[in-house]
């Protein structure tokens, strides 16, 4: 009898462990869904088309530092997290050579558009199409509100998941942290 209950329990897990792991389609997902990590260099190879009509990419914006906010209109905890990226980044750092762009995932122009007004956000949001750009970053199964920052270098520092309010303060942290030591590289460069 004890036999079969340890089968029972080793069965048991191996279907949860199994479930666990089919919850994402690419098997490089880890637990939160990402397929980048910290420190690897950010996807570079697509192109940004805002809310405005405007483009610009990675590659331009290298240099820069830049938060990435993967968002959707449909998604609450989306707004729920853009007043703080508008207020607690955006705002705070706009003018120190940060760039913040929300990723809104597979939704026409007009609802961007939309969205954008609703949130009474003033950093832009890009367009989406086929979650294609969400796909260079996350699991097509992933959800959004995530959020990556990337350094001058175009090397990702942070990634966040959700809005947990301690990994967002975190976020601000290590961008004040960015911003302070691309100011000083950039001084000491110029004294040299």
């Amino acid at each position: 009898m004890k036999t079969y209950i340890l089968n029972l329990i080793i069965i048991l897990v191996a279907f949860t462990v199994k479930a666990q792991d089919s919850k994402f389609e690419n098997p490089n997902s880890d637990n939160r869904g990402y397929l980048v990590r910290v420190g690897d260099i950010a996807p570079d190879d697509f192109e940004l088309v805002l809310q405005d009509g405007s483009k610009t990419s990675l590659k331009e914006l290298r240099g820069k530092i830049v938060v990435l906010q993967f968002t959707a209109s449909w998604c609450k905890v989306c707004r729920e997290e853009m007043p703080h990226l508008e207020r607690e980044i955006w705002q705070a750092y706009k003018d120190k050579d940060v760039v913040l762009i929300g990723v809104d995932r597979d939704e026409p122009l007009e609802t961007v558009q939309k969205f954008h007004k609703n949130m009474q956000i003033s950093y832009p949001l890009a367009l989406d199409p086929n979650a294609a750009i969400f796909q260079k970053f996350a699991d097509k199964k992933a959800g959004v509100t995530r959020n990556v920052l990337i350094d001058r270098a175009g090397k990702i520092q942070y990634l966040t998941r959700l809005f947990d309010k301690e990994e967002f303060s975190n976020l601000v942290q290590v961008v004040d942290r960015l911003s302070k030591d691309g100011r000083g590289k950039s001084a000491e460069k110029g004294l040299e």
